[in-house]
């Protein structure tokens, strides 16, 4: 057809990250009372949980499980779950917050959950770096001994947030009630993911079953960058890894599915 320009790469790759961009900002709104500088609860409320457990592990007396630190053994708990857990939900309830963007036409449902994605994971690595200034500041060693194991563990619960949050994303528009089910469930993946105890001390097949929880596979990838041997018996990084791929893999191919159905919904 005559004066038909077919889009760029680099033109397309424009626009999508000008949706992206947009995306991005609309949830920071949505989501932070309605002004960007809302968006320090995004960080401050991590924070303030992980300081709320210490604060409580510390004021009750408790000696540390492992290690001598009873703050080094809490955060290093807390942190790489957190990263996974917010991930996981709030990738559903930014995209229930921005369903209306999905008439527009240039707007996809992974658009929204790319942004989400985004989001959490500047927050994420945001959170990690106050945390160890604020134990540099308190004179309580929080920087890893092994700095890669550190960042992998990182990296395998963004992973594990990802592949999680799609899946839950994707059920979750199709059956609403799936986001408050998601919500208590997340309640028992925490009490058994490790962060207050240490899961190699408990005895079999209890500990066994327990290793099958992804979150304390990346609670013990983060505390053996800490400590030396820790998780050697029941951490298993292939298999954290492989949930996280799977559950990536599994969500978007529903996605893919029931894209059509989706989108009649909106």
């Amino acid at each position: 057809m005559l004066g038909y320009q077919v889009p760029s790469f680099w033109g397309a790759m424009r626009r999508q990250r000008q949706v992206l961009a947009a995306i991005l900002l609309r949830t920071i709104r949505t989501r932070f009372f309605g002004h960007g500088t809302g968006y320090l609860v995004a960080v401050g409320w991590p924070v303030a949980h992980i300081l709320l457990l210490i604060a409580i592990f510390t004021i009750g007396g408790r000696s540390a499980p492992f290690g001598e630190s009873a703050v080094l053994f809490v955060a290093t708990g807390s942190v790489p779950f957190m990263v996974f857990s917010y991930l996981s939900r709030f990738m559903m309830v930014d995209l229930l917050a921005n369903r209306p963007l999905l008439g527009l036409p240039e707007v996809k449902l992974l658009d929204v959950l790319i942004a989400s994605a985004v989001l959490e994971i500047l927050s994420a690595f945001t959170v990690a770096i106050i945390m160890i200034i604020l134990g540099w500041f308190f004179g309580v060693p929080l920087a890893p001994q092994d700095m890669a194991e550190a960042f992998g563990a990182i990296l395998a619960a963004i992973l594990l947030g990802l592949g999680v949050g799609v899946l839950n994303s994707v059920i979750m528009m199709v059956f609403q009630m799936w986001m408050t089910g998601y919500m208590l469930l997340n309640v028992a993946v925490w009490a058994s993911s490790g962060v207050m105890f240490v899961p190699s001390a408990i005895p079999d097949p209890f500990r066994t079953w327990l290793s099958y929880n992804p979150a304390l596979q990346v609670v013990e990838w983060m505390r053996a960058a800490y400590y030396e041997g820790y998780g050697e018996h029941l951490l298993d990084r292939t298999y954290t890894i492989g949930f996280g791929v799977v559950a990536l893999a599994v969500g978007l191919i529903l996605e893919r599915l029931l894209r059509g159905h989706v989108l009649s919904m909106r």
